[in-house]
């Protein structure tokens, strides 16, 4: 159990932050952003948790802020350390489940669909594209040379595309998809 008795520390007023290992890295480092990135992802699906009206989506997400919580554990701790968190490779598969279970149910896309909607979905498609940018940050630190634990790039691609087919299911549940008319904007 994790106990925080004091919020703040001072200790990162000088644009440093220290990670598990105990050393301090510069708040711009490539492994600070990539955990800033998913600290985002899990807020902006928090913010899709207080929209979503279904209790098998609301089940999924909650889930899901969970994993990206070991996700985020893992990227603050280098490969060398043993024993600690790491994302389980099989949370890829459950996603993997949860798609399908979704998408099976929903008809094939006739249309590229617009990041808004009904019944949660806008919300969940800035959650989308919030782990896309996540993954973007994760795959720089790999790039840089820092070890970066196998699952987590894949758990990210993967969360996005959940978080696709989830919002698609939540604006059909509110009423109807928002779909790209090509030229629609132009009055014609």
């Amino acid at each position: 159990m994790v106990v925080l008795n004091k919020i703040y520390t001072r200790t990162g007023d000088g644009g440093d932050t220290g990670v598990v290992t105990g050393e301090r890295l510069p708040k711009t480092h490539p492994r600070i952003v990539a955990i800033g990135e998913v600290d985002e992802l899990n807020a902006a699906i928090g913010m899709a948790l207080s929209a979503v009206q279904t209790d098998e989506l609301r089940g999924m997400l909650l889930a899901i802020q969970n994993d990206l919580f070991d996700l985020g554990a893992d990227l603050a701790t280098p490969k060398t350390i043993k024993g600690e968190l790491r994302l389980a490779p099989e949370r890829i598969a459950r996603l993997e489940d949860m798609i399908d279970e979704i998408n099976d149910a929903l008809p094939p896309l006739e249309s590229f669909v617009l990041p808004s909607g009904p019944g949660g979905a806008a919300p969940l498609h800035l959650a989308r594209a919030v782990a896309r940018r996540a993954e973007r940050a994760v795959w720089a630190l790999a790039e840089e040379g820092s070890m970066v634990s196998d699952p987590v790039p894949t758990f990210l691609n993967r969360l996005s595309d959940f978080l696709f087919v989830a919002a698609r299911k939540a604006s059909r549940d509110g009423g109807g998809e928002v779909l790209w008319v090509p030229g629609g904007a132009s009055g014609d």
